[in-house]
């Protein structure tokens, strides 16, 4: 049976690496820019954002859980870090106080669903409903404009004519990867997802690997918020609406089980820039955003489906 499953995750990888590799090949045929440096980087750039968000997304579910809070997440680091930077604080310091901020909301997170015992879709719901609130209120629903250009670097600085974005999303991608296949809190993990009550029965301290996974998810929703408001050069309270779809998206289209158990890092990565390749591809081609939603959900769909043909049941 387990290797069944593997050989369903295998294939469906190469499944994907297939789909990119037509994707690739189609659309340099159909747009002689899509091919360029200049696209390339443009991709890489636009994936940096759900890439490093479904890297936390990929640990909350593993566990069998979700965290809808994550575009909440991103607009309080907005607000927070811009609010701070206007009024003359140090952009370093403005960025622990997001970073707080974010870690605060991990845990609150984590405490509902490990120690009361809040079903992860009604706490995270419920926080994301929260999260906006405060963003908005304390903005007031306005927008920080941030100038400083230490800052902006994050979201718009090179290095070695790399943008910071995309190295950031490689130091995140190889982060996760080391965590989730190279410790012992990464074993925690997969157990807890496979079977709670026999991990709990192993010794594994259940409660804190499932607090720390939305702790996880949290430091990396801080990020991403950090990049956009860099990016754009402001402190949006609406900002991050609708990504929390896109991690998922990108985790369940890798091969992770909405049940929890089963997945992998390396398949939300082939998730993540699976979308982004789709993305591109159907922006070149001047497809409404209206069909792409379409599309993105079609996938969700097919993902999920494959997830239960691949064990054998339906959830």
């Amino acid at each position: 049976m387990t290797q069944k499953k593997d050989m369903g995750k295998i294939l469906r990888q190469f499944g994907l690496i297939f789909v990119a590799l037509f994707i690739i090949l189609a659309m340099s045929f159909v747009s002689p820019v899509f091919l360029t440096s200049q696209n390339i980087t443009n991709i890489l750039r636009q994936i940096s954002l759900n890439g490093i968000l479904s890297i936390g997304m990929t640990f909350v579910i593993l566990t069998g859980g979700i965290d809808l809070s994550v575009g909440s997440v991103i607009a309080i680091t907005g607000v927070i870090s811009g609010s701070l930077m206007a009024n003359g604080c140090n952009w370093f310091v403005a960025c622990i106080a997001a970073l707080v901020c974010a870690l605060i909301c991990g845990f609150v997170n984590g405490w509902l669903i490990s120690y009361i015992e809040f079903q992860p879709f009604i706490a995270t719901l419920s926080t994301m409903t929260i999260g906006s609130g405060i963003a908005l209120a304390y903005s007031n629903g306005k927008p920080y404009t941030i100038s400083d250009p230490s800052f902006i670097k994050i979201g718009q600085g090179t290095v070695a004519g790399i943008p910071i974005p995309i190295i950031l999303l490689f130091i995140f991608c190889a982060a996760g990867l080391v965590i989730l296949n190279m410790t012992t809190f990464g074993r925690y993990v997969f157990a807890i997802g496979g079977n709670k009550n026999a991990a709990k029965l192993s010794g594994v301290r259940t409660r804190v690997v499932q607090l720390a996974v939305y702790v996880i998810s949290s430091v990396c929703a801080w990020m991403v918020g950090l990049i956009l408001a860099a990016r754009i050069s402001s402190g949006q309270p609406i900002a991050g609406e609708g990504y929390e779809m896109d991690a998922i998206a990108a985790t369940a289209i890798g091969g992770t089980s909405m049940s929890g158990g089963i997945g992998s890092l390396s398949g939300t990565m082939c998730g993540f820039v699976l979308l982004g390749l789709l993305s591109n591809s159907m922006n070149l081609m001047n497809i409404n955003s209206f069909y792409q939603k379409m599309v993105k959900g079609l996938l969700i769909i097919l993902a999920v489906f494959l997830d239960m043909r691949t064990k054998g049941k339906k959830d």
